[in-house]
């Protein structure tokens, strides 16, 4: 009787239900974001970093609104000009009045470094360092170049462009500015040395009557 109340069973369990086998996890185990979810993660660490950054510049800019520094040469006077095609030389006399203007109401400038620079034909004849200054809101600076002496000028084209220009009655000569700088924004100060200031002079044949024309400058700062 037993043994067909065990065939009929089949050999199957009928006892009370067996819970499934838990699985435990140490404390200090190994996380399971691998590399790609790190990569993932800086991602948006930095894509957040940069919006941020963009926001607060955004909005300095708007609080702020830079303009850039306005410069003229007012007068020029060139009272000598004489170039030599038998050693190549350049006699010069030049002076300049030269006026810088910070129309900004919330920016002042410390000009740590101010070296004006005089270029014919493409090549540097003269060269002046300027004094330093601290120019506030909405201020005007003027300065003052001068070159003179004799410089040496190679290159063929300098002797054909100063026989035409002279025939014409203008010499085009280029004064650059170059200057190391700081902006003071409320009590902080920015070093920036970007500056970057382009006269091109239009100047009578030291004799002739012509007049000297006041010039604007190219500006590149912000």
């Amino acid at each position: 009787m037993a043994d067909s109340k065990q065939g009929h069973l089949n050999g199957a369990y009928y006892g009370p239900p067996v819970p499934p086998p838990r699985s435990y996890h140490s404390v200090g185990g190994r996380s399971s974001c691998g590399p790609c979810c790190l990569l993932c993660t800086l991602f948006k660490f930095i894509i957040s970093i940069v919006i941020i950054v963009g926001i607060v510049v955004l909005v300095v800019w708007l609080v702020f609104r830079p303009n850039e520094v306005k410069v003229t040469v007012g007068t020029a006077s060139l009272t000598q000009f004489a170039f030599s095609s038998n050693n190549s030389s350049l006699q010069y006399n030049l002076s300049l009045d030269m006026s810088i203007r910070n129309p900004n109401k919330r920016i002042s400038i410390y000009y740590d470094y101010v070296e004006a620079r005089a270029l014919y034909d493409g090549s540097r004849f003269a060269f002046d360092v300027l004094p330093t200054f601290y120019q506030g809101h909405k201020n005007t600076t003027m300065l003052y170049p001068a070159f003179q002496g004799t410089q040496l000028l190679l290159g063929d084209s300098v002797s054909t462009t100063y026989n035409r220009e002279k025939e014409e009655g203008y010499y085009y000569v280029d004064v650059k500015l170059y200057t190391r700088l700081r902006l003071k924004v409320w009590i902080f100060k920015i070093h920036y040395n970007k500056q970057k200031i382009d006269c091109s002079l239009k100047l009578p044949v030291p004799g002739s009557s012509a007049k000297f024309e006041g010039t604007k400058c190219d500006v590149d700062l912000f």
